[in-house]
């Protein structure tokens, strides 16, 4: 694989973290999307949703802070906004199917160019197979951004024609935002937004396993 520099886990939360609109009911998957509340610009104000019955969720709690009766979905330490409320689990799950969720940001093992999405199960795979309330967030959304490495360990590609894991759900996926770029999904392809520092196009193709598209030279991926 190129030796080139790659975003970091944290630097690819914080990079989606820039897509959340102010006023916005949002849910943070598991993996990478549960950094996001850590780097929500200060002038954007956000309702983080929880699916173990959290609205109005803050940043991580930090060394000190923790108050494990107060934990996300991830059973992480959290703290709260001016405001929030905890409901039922159940509630919780109507807000996801009831379209009530603005965005939401969930991990994934692949994407395709029709931004079908499979991020619950690797067959063969220890570990995996949970599938949770993602089907749901999935479908209900109004938006949905996936999180996650451009590349497998090994490097095959994760963003693929078509998906050969098990799906989350169908054309459901609206932006990407990988260690390598930020890709808008679209009735015509895969659009190239933004590209980390030191790559270009054609490097970036070769570990994509779908055509990329791009309107003009691609700006390299900035943070606030």
């Amino acid at each position: 694989m190129p030796d080139k520099p790659r975003l970091t886990r944290e630097q690819i939360a914080h990079r989606a973290a820039m897509e959340l609109p102010d006023g916005a009911y949002v849910n943070l998957g598991w993996g990478i999307p549960n950094l996001i509340a850590d780097y929500l610009p200060k002038n954007v104000e956000v309702y983080f949703h929880s699916e173990n019955g959290i609205l109005g969720m803050g940043r991580r709690a930090r060394p000190g802070e923790e108050d494990y009766d107060l934990v996300d979905a991830m059973k992480v330490p959290v703290t709260l906004i001016p405001g929030a409320s905890f409901f039922h689990q159940a509630d919780a799950h109507l807000m996801s199917r009831g379209g009530h969720l603005d965005v939401a940001v969930l991990g994934g093992f692949q994407v395709s160019e029709k931004g079908d999405l499979a991020n619950w199960k690797i067959p063969g795979a220890k570990g995996s197979g949970g599938i949770g309330g993602a089907m749901d967030i999935a479908a209900g959304a109004k938006k949905l951004i996936v999180c996650m490495e451009h590349t497998t360990r090994e490097g095959s590609p994760k963003i693929v024609r078509q998906c050969t894991y098990p799906l989350t759900g169908l054309a459901c996926v609206d932006t990407l935002v990988t260690d390598l770029a930020v890709i808008d999904v679209k009735p015509e392809g895969l659009i190239l937004r933004e590209i980390a520092s030191g790559w270009d196009i054609e490097g970036l193709q070769k570990l994509t396993g779908a055509p990329l598209m791009s309107l003009g030279r691609a700006p390299e991926i900035k943070f606030l």
